[in-house]
């Protein structure tokens, strides 16, 4: 008999690539993983990795029998979460991962309501980005991941991955309360009215800084003079509050009041970003699955409207 466990230490192999890489994320050491792998060999009876360098790579016959791991691993998480909703009862624990502003309006309003309602929760907050999050709930390390995607950036997720859509999140003009774009526009500004300005956005190659450039070259006809990058709404709000920049930002990233600062609607066609969250398949009869989903929903719908 193949042991699940080990067939799962070759699964992961598979995914990450180093059996350093599989003891960091399974907290072993390497000479466990390597030792559990040899006694997986033996069990198979053929030669599962080979020497590649400094590392080791997976044999035909192993790629072969990830296939079957593959299958023979979401049975078992299929079987545990039934077992669990036949038990009825929420306890375990539940890994949850989100990007900042989703952490302070979802994840932690969630969190406290379940530690009210199912204190047998063990709930763990990690704060990603979900371009780290998604791959690592595919793999298991997490349970729930709180993600957003831009108009012109669907997000495709993994095989066995479910989205649950919660809300669509404007995006506004955050000026300097002083700039003379927000003193003669108290509505709608168009954004050739901040063509000239100085621009806060993310990192190059994240959502942010793409729909930034994206929006003012659509919507304004120009390229923004983007001088300032950080992927902390917080440290962009105080740069536009101190006079430094303006910025294009999601009105969930916005403190409802903000000294110093000026959100505006930008004119034109609307730009908006979808927050959702993402379960894996296997654990949608799982009653803390559905316990932290039922939560993040309840926060979501409890938000003032847009």
């Amino acid at each position: 008999m193949l042991d699940l466990r080990r067939l799962r230490l070759l699964r992961e192999l598979d995914e990450r690539g180093t059996i350093a890489a599989v003891a960091d994320a399974l907290q072993f050491t390497p000479s466990a993983v390597s030792q559990q792998l040899a006694i997986l060999e033996r069990e198979a009876g053929v030669a599962l990795l080979e020497r590649a360098g400094r590392g080791v790579r997976l044999t035909d016959p192993a790629l072969m029998l990830v296939e079957h791991a593959d299958a023979l691993l979401e049975r078992a998480a299929l079987a545990e979460a039934d077992l669990a909703a036949a038990a009825g009862t929420v306890t375990g624990r539940a890994r949850i991962a989100g990007f900042q502003s989703v952490v302070l309006r979802l994840a932690l309003p969630a969190m406290e309501a379940l530690a009210r309602d199912a204190p047998r929760l063990r709930c763990e907050l990690v704060e990603a980005e979900p371009e780290q999050a998604l791959p690592a709930l595919a793999l298991g390390d997490l349970d729930l991941v709180l993600g957003d995607e831009w108009q012109h950036g669907p997000r495709r997720l993994a095989a066995g991955l479910e989205r649950h859509d919660l809300l669509e999140d404007p995006v506004h003009l955050a000026l300097p309360a002083r700039h003379p774009a927000a003193r003669r526009h108290r509505d709608a500004v168009p954004l050739a009215a901040v063509a000239d300005a100085i621009w806060v956005t993310g990192h190059a190659g994240m959502g942010w800084d793409d729909m930034t450039v994206r929006t003012c070259r659509e919507h304004g006809g120009f390229d923004p003079d983007i001088r300032h990058r950080t992927n902390d709404a917080n440290a962009s709000l105080a740069l536009v509050a101190r006079g430094l920049a303006v910025a294009l930002l999601p009105k969930f990233a916005v403190p409802a009041r903000q000294r110093g600062l000026a959100l505006r609607p930008i004119a034109g066609p609307p730009a908006a970003r979808s927050i959702f969250a993402v379960t894996r398949a296997t654990d949608a009869a799982r009653p803390s699955t559905r316990a932290v989903l039922a939560a993040i929903r309840a926060a979501a719908d409890a938000l003032p409207a847009a």
